[in-house]
Formats: structure tokens, C-alpha cells, sequence
């Protein structure tokens, strides 16, 4: 019997389904059990090693010997069939990587996060007004989730608020894991890249205070970029500084309209800062941003929970696994807003660990937060307009994010 459960494990396709909007994928409690190393099916068709208890997972985060950069190399594994381009954040290593982060960290660094606050809370003001004039119903996602994160990375990197429905599409092609077919991303990404190289282009006759801006000015005076990397750069910053707060925006309400308390449950006044963070955590926990991290590649041998990994084959830490790891997280299906209250509870694994830690978290912590403050202080009664059971995930994109969340109010 074990047999014939081994092998199904081994013949698993990633990423594994998951039976509805509000639960993981059922195999991750099983592999964490039974096989915490298993071999799949990626989207590209090649195999690939599945990780799924937390400190595995952590521990390939922080590992040098699982790389990004060769994920690039030639008769590397691929993690689907139009992978991501060599030169920028997704697929290198220190020193490199270190390098090209730094020119854009300060962007992101805590105290800069601080003074965009006001100008955040000011959006999100704005977008639950016309939410308001428009009646007493919506989809969350396409009047809040989605246009918030996407107003705040375009003000950040001055790119047009107004062409938000162009890159929507381009972002969900190069996201693609096998919603979109091979020729259609690639069309898109190409697109996608043209559409900044004139974006680069404008900067380069008018620039601003942007940041993007700011790039082109390191790329041109400095010389620390080429012009290769600055459009994957930029590409990258615009992609993952919406894309993945758009997600977790969405399902971290969808999680407290299920929830008794509903909205009611963020805390709204100025002295409910430390519990605000704790229930951002809990949610950013109970809400992964996708299956796993970036693929990587091991460079040479690597033993992972007692079984060795061969140099050039791929490996998935599952972050969603591992931030539900009962060894870890006690009763981890539990949503519990003062989780992270608790001093014996491990940080949770959603913006990553070790040298590839997002460095956008300081900036997608804040408008998680200041979104839950003000839908909740506004439509205090928010509920959900919809059965729990018809609410559906997108399928086939590196990210997890609800096609529609329809909610009312008084």
C-alpha cells in the first residue's frame, strides 16, 4: 500500500489542485507527511522536486546552492515554457543579484514606506468612494483589489495609471503557468516589453521623481545597467508590485468575510497598529501568494530532508506547504488574527527568506494593511454577496487571485 501511494505522490503535477477557493491544495498535508520531497510534472513537462515542510523550505531559501541563475543555463530544467529572462531579479545570484537590488532597495526600505503612507491611505480613500456613489454592491476585486496595489506601483514607478487594463493583460501571460498557451505569452511578454522600452524612452526626454526614472538615469550616467536589464527590471517591479497584493487583497477579505467578525475584526483606530500587523501576518500566512518561490536549480548535490538532490534539477519550495506545517504552526488551518502574538510562532515564509527576500514586503505589509483599515471603517457591514461555494480561483498563473469577489453593504 505504501507502494502504490509513493507513486502516486511522484506522478503529482505541479502545481497540485486545490478543491476550492478557501483551501490549500489537499496533497501539500500528505507530502509534508508521507514524502516531503517529491518529484512532479512541471508545467514545462520536465521533473522537477517538490519541498513542503517549513524548515526545508527555509532552508532551500537561504541555500546558494539552489539557484536562480541557473534556471537560465542552457539544458536547465524549465519551469514552464516560456520562463522568465535572464538579467533580472527572478534569475540571478549574489553578487549579481545584490547588485541590481540595491539600486531599487531604497525605494522599498521601511522609512520610504512610511512617507508613501498618507499618499496609500489617500487611493484607497479614493477608490472607496466610487465604490460608495456606486451603489450598496460590487466585485471587490475589480473596484478595490485590483486597481489599489496597481494606482501605488504605477505612482511609484511612473508608469500610466491610465494603461492599467494593457499590462493587466501582459502581467497575466508572463504569470502563466498554463493558462495562456507558449506563442501567447511570449507575445505578451514582448509586448509587454516594447510598451517600456518607449516608457524608457519618455524618461529619457522628460524625466521625473519617479523611480523608473531614477533608473534610467543610473543606467545612463552610471552605466550599472545595461538596457537589457533596466526593461527586465522594470517589467519585474511593475508585475510583482501588483500583482501579488492584488491576490492576497482579495482572499485576505474573502477570509474575514467568512469569519463571524467579518470586518470587524481590523482594527480601526491609531492605538490597533500592533494588532493590525498581527492580523496582516495571520492573513499573509493563511493566504499564500502563490504554490511556491521561483524555481530554482541546484549547482551541485544537495541533500534535502534525508534525500539527495542530483546538481541540475529543479526545485519548488512550496511556501503554501510550509506556512501550513503543523509542525511549525499550531492547528495551521485555524485562522487566528493574534497568531503572531505569539513569540513561539516562526515568521511566516510568504514574501520568502534568505538573499531573495522580497524586497517589496515593507511596501505590500502597508497597503494590505491600509486597504483592511479603510474598506473596514467605511463599509463596516461588508458581507459577501455570493455562496462561499461559488467563489473560484484563477487556475494556471504563479499567483493565487479569486476571479471575482462579489460583496454588498447598507
Amino acid at each position: 500500500m505504501a507502494q502504490h501511494s509513493a507513486a502516486r505522490l511522484r506522478a503529482l503535477s505541479y502545481p497540485p489542485p486545490r478543491s476550492s477557493a478557501t483551501e490549500i491544495p489537499d496533497a501539500y498535508a500528505r507530502l509534508r507527511a508521507e514524502e516531503p520531497v517529491t518529484e512532479v510534472t512541471l508545467p514545462s513537462g520536465d521533473t522537477g522536486h517538490l519541498v513542503s515542510r517549513y524548515d526545508d523550505v527555509r532552508a532551500v531559501l537561504a541555500d546558494p546552492r539552489c539557484s536562480r541563475a541557473a534556471t537560465v543555463l542552457p539544458g536547465a530544467p524549465k519551469l514552464t515554457a516560456v520562463p522568465f529572462d535572464a538579467g533580472g531579479l527572478f534569475t540571478m545570484d549574489p553578487p549579481e543579484h545584490t547588485r541590481l537590488r540595491g539600486m531599487v532597495s531604497r525605494a522599498f526600505t521601511p522609512r520610504r514606506v512610511a512617507d508613501l503612507r498618507p499618499r496609500i491611505t489617500a487611493l484607497a480613500g479614493e477608490l472607496a468612494d466610487s465604490m460608495a456613489a456606486a451603489g450598496g454592491s460590487a466585485d471587490l476585486n475589480a473596484a478595490f483589489a485590483f486597481p489599489f496595489p496597481v494606482a501605488v506601483i504605477c505612482e511609484l514607478l511612473g508608469v500610466p495609471y491610465a494603461d492599467r487594463e494593457r499590462f493587466r493583460t501582459w502581467s497575466d501571460a508572463v504569470l502563466s503557468l498554463t493558462a495562456h498557451a507558449p506563442e501567447e505569452m511570449l507575445r505578451h511578454k514582448q509586448a509587454l516589453l516594447g510598451y517600456l522600452g518607449n516608457l524608457v524612452a519618455e524618461k529619457r526626454r522628460e524625466p521625473g521623481e519617479d523611480l523608473l526614472s531614477a533608473l534610467v538615469a543610473v543606467r545612463d550616467e552610471e552605466g550599472g545597467l545595461s538596457e537589457r536589464e533596466l526593461l527586465t527590471l522594470a517589467m519585474t517591479l511593475l508585475i510583482a508590485g501588483h500583482e501579488t497584493t492584488v491576490g492576497v487583497l482579495g482572499t485576505s477579505v474573502f477570509t474575514l468575510l467568512r469569519h463571524p467578525g467579518r470586518l470587524g475584526l481590523v482594527p480601526k483606530d491609531d492605538d490597533g497598529v500592533g494588532e493590525l500587523d498581527e492580523l496582516v501576518e495571520e492573513l499573509l500566512r493563511i493566504n499564500p501568494i502563490g504554490d511556491g518561490g521561483p524555481l530554482r536549480v541546484t549547482t551541485e548535490p544537495v541533500q534535502i530532508a534525508g534525500r539527495v538532490l542530483p546538481a541540475n534539477s529543479a526545485v519548488i519550495a512550496s511556501i503554501c506547504s510550509a506556512n501550513q506545517d503543523g509542525a511549525r504552526f499550531a492547528a495551521p488551518g485555524r485562522f487566528d488574527p493574534r497568531r503572531s502574538a505569539d513569540s513561539a510562532q516562526p515568521p511566516n515564509l510568504a514574501f520568502g527568506h534568505g538573499p531573495h527576500y522580497c524586497l517589496g514586503a515593507p511596501l505590500a505589509r502597508a497597503e494590505l494593511a491600509i486597504a483592511l483599515r479603510v474598506l473596514a471603517t467605511r463599509f463596516p457591514d461588508m458581507r459577501l454577496a455570493a455562496p462561499v461555494g461559488a467563489i473560484s480561483m484563477h487556475t494556471g498563473l504563479l499567483v493565487n487571485r479569486l476571479t471575482q469577489l462579489p460583496v454588498r453593504w447598507d
